[in-house]
Order: structure tokens, then C-alpha cells, then sequence
């Protein structure tokens, strides 16, 4: 019990860092530039890595797009862009409202990793032609999603916190491996020498040192802010190693 008493009281001191409860609640409340700067910039990080990383996944499972000589990196870039283009729309959607839809509340809506397990096996191997598969099977999907919608409120007791923590769960643990193999270098080093080496390894392990280091050891900005250093002390290391190429 003490432990959770000593966690419960630092969550609170985090959050008394940059807001009382009360502004915390308020979704007016605008906290201070000194704070909403670097979380700002973690938030904007975050959300554009997650939005293209599906589309960097789907095209290394397929085979094409990686290099910028390659014939085929246009198409890559293409599902980048659009994976950009869709988010930034269905955020307005969100955010501002059109008609019933949106929840007129400052949500980023981007592509999801829940659908990767079942779409990698399908592309595999199939090169740009994989794309053709990827759009119908993304369209098809999507009008069954907007079917289930209005009845989604009376499934939702077949859908209790087990049911969607182990979907969650599984996800998780099935996208370990690509995380693994990016952390090693990346699809593009697979066969390589430089695939796994103590110099990826390196920096990776820097990020998870760093931003769990600062997460669960600090408290206040530090603590909040713990993936923008992470990603930044991995970066400030990958520039030392001569990794970072501009």
C-alpha cells in the first residue's frame, strides 16, 4: 500500500509541476510556453513517427521502397504522404466537427498498428504490386467499420477490459519483432554486417535507458517529458557515432 501511496503522490507532484487538478480538467486551460513548448514538441514527434511507421513497416515487408536510388522509393514515399494528408484531414474531422461526426475535442486521429499482423503475411515478398492489396483491403475494412458503427454501443458488453487489454496485449507483443529488427538496424541492414551490431544496439539502448530513466527516477517536467530526451540523447549519440547523415 505504501507503494502505491509513493506513486499516486508522485503522479501528483508531476502534475503539480505545470497545473493545479482543476486546469488539468479544463480543455481551455493553455499551460505556461516553458512547459507547452516541450511537450508540444514531444506530442509532434510522436504522432508523426506513429502515423508513417505503418506505411516504413508495410512497404520493408513487401520489399520495395528502402534507398533512394531504389526505382521504387517514389511509391514509399507516396504512402508516407498520404498516411499525412489522411491524418491531417480526419483531425479536422475530429477536432472541428462536421455534422454528427467528431468529438470536437483536440483528438489526432492517424494510421493504426492494429491491422500490421494481419496485413505484413499478405504483402510479403510482393514488391510494389502489394500496394493494389493493401487499398482494397484497407477499403473493404473500412466500410465494415463504418457499418459496425452505430451498433458498436450495444456490443460493447461483449467487449469488457480483458477481452480488449489482450487484444491490446497481443498487438504489443506481435509488432516486438519489427521493433527488434529497426532497433538492429532496420530492414534495409538485414544480411548486412551492419545488421545488429553493438553500434545500433547501442543507440537503442541509450533511448530506453534514457527515457525510463527519466520517466520512473525524476519527477516534474523531466519526468513528463522523458521520450522527448530519450529521443534526443539518442540522437545527440547516433551524431557522435557519424550515424546521422543530412
Amino acid at each position: 500500500m505504501s507503494d502505491i501511496a509513493e506513486d499516486t503522490a508522485d503522479q501528483t507532484l508531476d502534475s503539480k509541476a505545470f497545473a493545479t487538478p482543476e486546469q488539468l480538467k479544463d480543455p481551455n486551460y493553455f499551460p505556461p510556453l516553458k512547459v507547452a513548448i516541450p511537450l508540444g514538441i514531444q506530442h509532434v514527434l510522436a504522432m508523426f513517427v506513429s502515423n508513417i511507421t505503418p506505411a516504413i513497416i508495410i512497404a520493408g515487408a513487401a520489399g520495395f521502397g528502402f534507398g533512394s536510388n531504389s526505382a521504387d522509393f517514389p511509391s514509399m514515399i507516396y504512402m508516407m504522404q498520404m498516411c499525412m494528408l489522411l491524418a491531417g484531414v480526419t483531425t479536422l474531422l475530429q477536432t472541428i466537427g462536421f455534422g454528427p461526426v467528431g468529438a470536437r475535442l483536440p483528438i489526432v486521429q492517424g494510421t493504426s498498428f492494429a491491422f500490421i499482423p494481419i496485413i505484413v503475411p499478405l504483402v510479403a515478398g510482393k514488391g510494389v504490386d502489394a500496394m493494389a492489396a493493401i487499398a482494397g483491403g484497407i477499403l473493404v475494412g473500412g466500410l465494415l467499420q463504418a457499418a459496425l458503427a452505430p451498433f458498436i454501443g450495444r456490443l460493447r458488453f461483449a467487449l469488457p477490459p480483458l477481452v480488449t487489454g489482450l487484444i491490446v496485449t497481443m498487438i504489443g507483443l506481435s509488432l516486438l519483432k519489427i521493433g527488434i529488427q529497426y532497433a538492429a538496424g532496420g530492414v534495409p541492414a538485414i544480411g548486412t554486417p551492419e545488421f545488429g551490431s553493438l553500434q545500433n544496439w547501442g543507440v537503442a539502448s541509450v533511448v530506453i535507458i534514457v527515457t525510463l530513466g527519466f520517466k520512473f527516477y525524476t519527477r516534474g517536467m523531466r519526468s513528463v517529458s522523458a521520450v522527448l530526451l530519450g529521443l534526443v540523447a539518442g540522437y545527440i549519440v547516433a551524431y557522435m557515432l557519424g550515424m546521422v547523415n543530412f
